[in-house]
């Protein structure tokens, strides 16, 4: 017999302790404060290795575009396209010089700056950091090469159905809400922005007061406080004024069915699904660890029923798309033109059958331990409890989020995961997003609900 591979020694090893592992879980001790400018900031020492990671987050996510489609993201961008101490090209020089890393993006909710470095380096890197959130120059020619990629990105993006189908999806259920708004914008907006428009943006969202800023990694919280007082505590910006942002209301009155035709495809791709919770619902870990049945693991109901029983896909999941102020539920995976019908009716006979029998206590324990053991790992690196830190700012929660983790968990019953299927896992009026050929799959439609009709090639979601 031959030894056993480390490798698999080490996931055997890992499956046998990440219950253990996942009771035993706290978030590390962190101190929270804020600058005198009004910035919030996270310190949590980690001196395992000499890193240090950084993440920063303004309330300036897409949420903001108003009309112009994408500009959020684009001024996300465009954070690094030079300022008054440093071109693009010595930024991005400096960065790999010292192995270090740097992005900027946008989400819905939040605009995004992250960094991670040796702690040795972190003197050169902070530099780069202040400079490029209190002095973006947003050079009008770098600014015009990423408008062209972008725009080409979106076009090569609607190729593959599955990277688009979720802004349709977006789009079809939260209507005129922000929420809706495509991340990476449309052709036709991207095309619009400019220089000064990306400025105007900039001023007008990026405030101190609705900042924060998390430092994970090797050093001294008493010396980091000094240091980022320095860098950051004298940048004075303007108070917001954007007004509260309103949750979007997902009721429908009938199930409704989105087609988008694309002529040459050969299989269908398909959402299913209606409202879901916020980011920091109470009750967001029961609803996980029912997910994890019908369609959040390999060996989920969906997955067995549409790839291992039936063939008809080679993946099928569900999930909860949260936001901080609402969400959405969806079944997503592909088949086939000829299996359009029969697997959208599969996983519509998963759902029901979620309703009508629910979880089994041994069904519920499996859930359990799946869920204990993958969740600490999500807070294993320096980064990821940088990028948790500033979560907790943008969404609106603490640490008790991460730190009951266990207690719900364990806590969950047979009896409270029916309340759950019942209150949180749509069954009527259903709304159905389904990209492929309309010429089969028009009459296929029909039968789901009122059925809106859309070009994949025509401008937007």
């Amino acid at each position: 017999m031959q030894p056993m591979n480390k490798r698999l020694l080490f996931s055997l090893l890992l499956m046998l302790t990440a219950p253990v592992w996942a009771q035993t879980y706290q978030l590390p001790p962190f101190e929270k404060f804020t600058l005198k400018n009004g910035i919030t900031v996270y310190l949590m020492e980690q001196h395992e290795v000499p890193l240090i990671s950084v993440s920063m987050a303004f309330q300036a996510g897409a949420v903001q575009d108003g009309a112009q489609a994408g500009l959020a993201n684009l001024t996300a961008d465009a954070l690094i396209f030079d300022t008054p101490k440093y071109t693009k090209a010595q930024i991005e020089e400096t960065m790999d010089f010292l192995g270090a890393d740097l992005s900027t993006y946008a989400t819905k909710e939040a605009a995004r700056i992250q960094a991670e470095f040796a702690a040795k380096d972190q003197d050169q890197v902070f530099d780069i950091l202040k400079e490029i959130v209190t002095q973006p120059a947003f050079n009008a020619e770098e600014l015009t090469k990423r408008k062209d990629r972008l725009t080409q990105e979106l076009i090569q993006a609607k190729e593959s159905p599955r990277r688009v189908i979720g802004e349709y999806y977006d789009g079809f259920l939260y209507g005129d809400h922000p929420y809706s708004h495509p991340l990476s914008g449309t052709r036709s907006g991207i095309a619009d922005i400019t220089r000064d428009q990306v400025a105007a943006f900039y001023q007008q969202h990026y405030h101190a007061q609705n900042a924060a800023l998390a430092v994970v990694g090797d050093f001294s919280t008493a010396q980091m406080k000094k240091k980022l007082q320095k860098l950051f505590g004298a940048w004075k910006t303007a108070a917001p004024t954007d007004p509260a942002l309103a949750a979007p209301v997902l009721q429908f009155d009938q199930a409704r069915v989105l087609l988008v035709n694309k002529p040459d495809a050969r299989e269908t791709t398909f959402l299913i699904g209606g409202p879901g919770v916020p980011y920091n619902h109470p009750d967001y870990v029961a609803i996980q660890v029912v997910n994890t049945v019908l369609g959040g693991r390999f060996t989920s109901w969906l997955n067995d029923a549409l790839r291992v029983n039936s063939g008809l896909t080679y993946g099928a999941r569900s999930g909860f798309a949260t936001e901080k102020l609402g969400g959405t539920f969806s079944i997503s995976t592909f088949t086939a033109n000829p299996t359009t019908e029969p697997a959208i009716d599969l996983a519509l006979e998963v759902l029901d059958s979620l309703h009508q029998h629910g979880i089994d206590a041994e069904t519920l324990a499996s859930a359990k331990n799946y869920i204990k053991g993958g969740y600490p790992p999500r807070y294993e690196t320096s980064s990821q409890l940088a990028n948790l830190l500033t979560n907790m700012f943008v969404y609106g929660f603490d640490a008790s989020f991460i730190n009951q983790f266990q207690r719900n968990v364990d806590g969950l019953t047979v009896a409270k995961t029916r309340e759950v299927i019942q209150k949180y896992f749509p069954a009527k009026n259903l709304q159905f997003v389904l990209i492929g050929k309309a010429d089969e799959i028009r009459d296929i439609a029909k039968k789901y609900g009122q059925v809106t009709e859309k070009e994949i090639t025509a401008e937007g979601f």
